[in-house]
């Protein structure tokens, strides 16, 4: 079990504990000792890019679902020009 530590900019933190496979614990190790980083770092790190860049996808899909609600789709002629640019 590893207990993660969340820092703010001002290095508020708080703890979380997850439990990790003997897998990815290993990995998680290993890249620790080549960066001479904790795991800490390391978890935390991955944990924020994650976090970012499932946010940006959802906020992505909700507007793509406010675009298509307000009908506004790409025509015919638009769709067939952009198969023929990436279908060669």
């Amino acid at each position: 079990m590893y207990t993660l530590y969340f820092s703010e900019v001002q290095m508020e933190s708080s703890v979380l504990t997850l439990r990790v496979s003997a897998k990815t614990k290993s990995q998680l190790e290993k890249l620790a000792a080549a960066t001479n980083r904790s795991k800490s770092f390391l978890a935390t790190e991955a944990l924020e890019r994650y976090l970012e860049l499932e946010a940006w996808q959802i906020k992505e899909i909700k507007q793509a679902l406010k675009e298509a609600d307000a009908g506004e789709f790409a025509s015919d002629k638009d769709l067939a020009k952009a198969i023929k640019k990436y279908a060669s």
